[in-house]
């Protein structure tokens, strides 16, 4: 660890000395993400935002770069830092059949996706490629694509694969009509999570790319299931996303939830890894005063870095669901006050 060092010497020749040792750390950097994915250049003006959440689905043709929306690139070439979620949710084509298309010459027909997720009972269930899809390599042009595009948007970003698995698992899974519980669900997730990564590792990847994966961070048992130490290995960042959705319910209780597990149940090489919260956000119907709560989450991320235990590096608001701002000129002003403090500058 660095150390200085102080002597001071008095008129009269005597002199003392002090030493104290000191780390460097970068400021954290504060985020955003506008519902719909909409361009958000001016909610972010004149603020210190410095990150930024995305979505796409890898069903999509068009997820790098930009697709079609300029002001992406913008951002990142002006060095705000990308958190791409790039999800085996089915999204963004025309239809959930199969799909047929070519990569630097080499053809792929990809089947249609075989999986449902997040099966809360009453709802519809949304269409993902399946676990077994991946790890035999039924997906691998989609990954192609994905590549081919990430290539030319000019710098790097992290890629977090999935949204929220514990939110695709908590009501398990069912891929080719076979049904997964939650447990199974997510074991099979380390599995395709692991082929992703080892087919993007196994190519040139713009500078700068990183890895993580994505947790809404609710259940301890599934954070434990899905950050074993061989993941965690291949992974840059540990990630989860923090909401406060009930009275009472406070800034740093509520980043510090999971964080807390890490801690008391994850490896080494898990907790060596900085933490990227991908989403945070307040509802206003059970704390209308939005604005005081994000007030208070500098002196919480300061308070859990200065703890023993993994760094948060990014902090992305989440102004859309749960955390949509109202009004949104308040929320948008505390945003640009709370980033302006430590440890954001």
């Amino acid at each position: 660890m660095p150390r200085v060092t102080v002597q001071v010497r008095d008129a009269a020749g005597h002199a003392a000395t002090a030493t104290a040792d000191y780390e460097m750390s970068q400021p954290v950097l504060g985020g955003y993400y506008l519902s719909g994915g909409a361009d958000p250049t001016a909610d972010m003006a004149g603020g210190n935002f410095r990150s930024l959440t995305q979505y796409r689905s890898f069903a999509d043709g068009y997820t790098f770069p930009g697709y079609n929306r300029p002001w992406l690139t913008s951002l990142g070439k002006a060095r705000v830092q990308m958190n791409m979620v790039l999800e085996l949710k089915h999204y963004g084509a025309p239809n959930a059949g199969p799909q047929t298309f070519t990569v630097d010459a080499t053809s792929y027909t990809v089947p249609a996706p075989s999986m449902t997720i997040q099966q809360r009972p009453g709802t519809s269930w949304p269409r993902a490629y399946g676990y077994t899809q991946v790890i035999t390599g039924q997906c691998d042009g989609l990954l192609h694509r994905a590549l081919a595009q990430y290539r030319t948007l000019g710098f790097g970003v992290n890629i977090q694969l999935a949204s929220e698995l514990d939110t695709d698992h908590e009501f398990g899974t069912t891929e080719n009509g076979k049904v997964y519980t939650w447990a199974e669900s997510d074991a099979r997730a380390v599995q395709a999570v692991n082929y992703i990564i080892s087919w993007f590792k196994g190519r040139a990847l713009p500078a700068g790319t990183t890895f993580s994966i994505g947790v809404g961070g609710f259940d301890r048992a599934c954070y434990q299931r899905t950050h074993p130490e061989s993941l965690m290995a291949r992974l840059d960042f540990l990630q989860w996303n923090a909401y406060a959705t009930a009275p009472g319910q406070t800034a740093l209780a509520r980043f510090r939830r999971t964080r807390d597990w890490a801690v008391a149940d994850l490896g080494p090489v898990a907790l060596s890894r900085p933490v990227i919260i991908a989403e945070y956000g307040v509802r206003v119907a059970e704390i209308p005063d939005q604005a005081a709560w994000i007030a208070s989450v500098p002196a919480a991320i300061a308070q859990l870095n200065a703890e023993r235990g993994p760094r948060i590096v990014r902090t992305n608001y989440f102004n859309s669901g749960w955390g949509t701002l109202s009004p949104k000129a308040a929320g948008l002003a505390a945003l640009r006050e709370a980033y302006a403090k430590r440890p954001y500058v």
